[in-house]
């Protein structure tokens, strides 16, 4: 197979089922962002974390791959025939089970704390506002997206900062308040 496919050269693209769609549709929009939340983890770790982080980012792309096919399924052709391609309410679980497990081991947020640290926490405090961008677009879109997406994407950003601040505490980077 190659990764070239000419199908693209005009502007438009396939969806899941085959309806095809100009790129710069919201859908489209909302999914690309998606792909660039799941860049930017890689990214962080690929600039060194603790094998516990890391696998737990790693379950975090897969999670974000399911997400991006749903959005890509207007017909919800897919989730019928691949498990592994479905968000549902036991992975907004997952996420709120991480998020209170790292908080347990961080000081009490007491003022907004600004970005930065080191490389992988910053790499995760950008993941975190992609993240918010594409919650954006994902409820500016119509028809409506399934509210279970909504709510993982909502409740990932949250992680995405409580793991900034892990990350960050575990390299021994101080945090900045404002």
């Amino acid at each position: 197979m190659k990764i070239y496919t000419r199908t693209g050269d005009f502007g438009e693209t396939s969806l899941v089922g085959g309806a095809r769609v100009r790129k710069d549709d919201p859908l489209v929009d909302a999914y690309g962002e998606i792909d660039e939340l799941n860049a930017w983890l890689g990214f962080a770790r690929a600039s060194g974390l603790d094998a516990d982080l890391d696998a737990d980012i790693v379950q975090l792309q897969r999670d974000l791959f399911a997400l991006g096919a749903q959005l890509a399924d207007p017909s919800e052709r897919l989730g019928a025939k691949v498990v592994k391609a479905v968000v549902g309410d036991g992975d907004v679980a997952r996420l709120e089970e991480m998020i209170d497990r790292l908080e347990a081991s961080l000081p009490p947020l007491r003022h907004f704390i600004l970005a930065g640290g080191s490389r992988s926490g910053a790499a995760l405090h950008v993941a975190r506002t992609v993240c918010r961008r594409a919650e954006r677009r994902m409820v500016a879109l119509q028809p409506p997206v399934d509210p279970v997406l909504l709510r993982y994407v909502n409740r990932l950003s949250d992680l995405l900062f409580v793991l900034a601040r892990a990350v960050n505490q575990r390299a021994r980077a101080s945090e900045t308040e404002w």
